[in-house]
């Protein structure tokens, strides 16, 4: 059969499949033999087909990186060191107005570097700052909006598993794709920073101011702990940077600093073997998921669908930043209703190809991809960031329609940033300028010029 055809169909199959409820992983994999099946007519030349895209892809050296940064923060998160570094944020900002709420951006933009997830993030912050909010007198919705919001920080500062599994499906620079997040996310937390503080200041009532008169204390404990978290994302970030490592052997770093972090704080063997297992149930499906999406790809670039779509719409005419809105909203959309690694498996094959060919920037248009995908993580109906934390406050009186109405203006926020990035590329990419020193070598990682 003819290959494009063989493409198309499979591509209407998935969209199928995927409504349906069938699992994308599960989706991507029949596709991808099916479909190679048919193109070759005959199943012993498929299942090699796929099977050698399989095997290539667990064979490269890059997929280390995201279950070891996934162990990385599962010992933190063991540790209880989230906790101490919100106390420790919430101590060094005693007279800013809305501090509870401030802090809470701050400790996710901080504990969002070493987890590398989102809903990582909205579960711990959702146990730690919503009670301390609400016993301070503020507002439900505000408290709520600003731990759902400020999460989505998690997958934009490095580093971030969707910054990974972009890079392993683009096959552009992990590191490089770490630097460009770091300007765009520490403009997107300042925003919501000051959007907190400014909120506290017009509307007293929503975020009373407290009285710290009595001077909060700090144990030498939690200052240590919140400290070591501060201390080992700077190791971690700092050797990619500076050329010393590459980013698969500064998870390793990360992940053996996340254990003596944990082991200090008093984390016995039966908490180190259960991080272990909880970090083997997220990284399962990830890598599940990487796999048969490189199954996928084979297919779309066996059967040309991507070369005759990219050829298609930059042959009609079509104006560039039109194609850019019309991939931004379909994000959007498919945020509702999938999980972000998902969509980026689903899209960025396609898409990818289409905005190279429109001469846009490869990191600047990643950052936009991530914050629309992460946006989308907060669009009702289905938000599942919202989901996340309904599930994870202790008061079970929450509406899920509180969180997205708090949540509202961090959405705004990110998509103002998207703009920003649009705009200004430099905003994701003078950081990879800053490091000219630096020379990347796509086998290996970094190594000094």
């Amino acid at each position: 059969m003819d290959p494009t055809t063989v493409v198309i169909l499979m591509l209407i199959a998935l969209i199928i499949m995927v409504i349906m409820g069938v699992h994308i992983g599960i989706s991507l994999g029949i596709t991808a033999l099916v479909g190679t099946w048919m193109m070759y007519e005959a199943y012993e030349l498929a299942a090699g087909q796929v099977g050698s895209a399989s095997f290539f892809a667990l064979r490269n050296f890059i997929f280390a990186v995201v279950p070891l940064f996934v162990l990385m923060g599962e010992f933190v998160s063991r540790s209880g060191s989230a906790g101490d570094l919100y106390r420790v944020m919430n101590f060094t900002m005693k007279r800013v107005p809305g501090r509870l709420a401030v802090a809470t951006v701050a400790g996710n933009a901080i504990f969002a570097a070493v987890t590398g997830t989102s809903l990582a993030s909205a579960a711990a912050f959702s146990r730690l700052a919503y009670p301390e909010m609400i016993a301070a007198g503020y507002s439900r919705k505000f408290a709520l909006g600003s731990v759902a919001g400020s999460a989505c920080l998690g997958m934009l500062i490095p580093p971030s598993v969707l910054l990974i599994i972009w890079g392993i499906v683009t096959e552009i620079s992990i590191g490089f794709l770490f630097l460009s997040g770091i300007l765009p996310g520490i403009v997107l937390a300042t925003l919501m920073a000051l959007y907190s503080s400014g909120t506290a200041i017009l509307k007293p009532e929503v975020a009373p101011t407290i009285d710290s008169s009595g001077g909060d204390k700090l144990t030498r404990q939690e200052i240590i702990s919140g400290s070591g978290v501060i201390a080992l994302i700077f190791v971690v970030l700092g050797t990619i940077w500076g050329g010393l490592t590459t980013p698969s052997e500064a998870a390793a770093i990360g992940a053996l600093g996340g254990l003596i972090l944990a082991l200090i704080k008093g984390v016995r063997w039966d908490g180190i073997r259960e991080s272990i297992i909880d970090s083997g149930k997220v990284i399962a499906p990830i890598l599940f998921l990487l796999v048969t999406a490189q199954m996928y790809a084979r297919l779309l670039t066996t059967g040309g669908i991507t070369g005759m779509i990219t050829e298609a719409i930059t042959g009609s005419g079509l104006d560039p930043n039109l194609a850019i809105l019309v991939m931004i909203v379909i994000w959007l959309i498919l945020g509702m209703l999938l999980d972000s690694g998902s969509i980026i498996l689903l899209t960025v094959p396609i898409f990818w190809p289409i905005a190279q060919a429109f001469g846009y920037n490869e990191y600047a248009f990643a950052i936009m991809g991530i914050l629309a995908i992460e946006a989308g993580l907060l669009t009702p109906p289905v938000g599942l960031l919202v989901y996340a934390v309904k599930g994870a406050v202790p008061d079970k009186t929450v509406q899920l329609s509180e969180i997205f109405s708090g949540s509202i203006p961090y959405w705004i926020l990110m998509l103002f940033v998207l703009v920003l990035v649009w705009i200004l590329p430099d905003l994701a990419t003078e950081p990879i300028v800053w490091s000219t020193d630096i020379k990347f070598n796509h086998q290996i990682g970094f190594t000094w010029r």
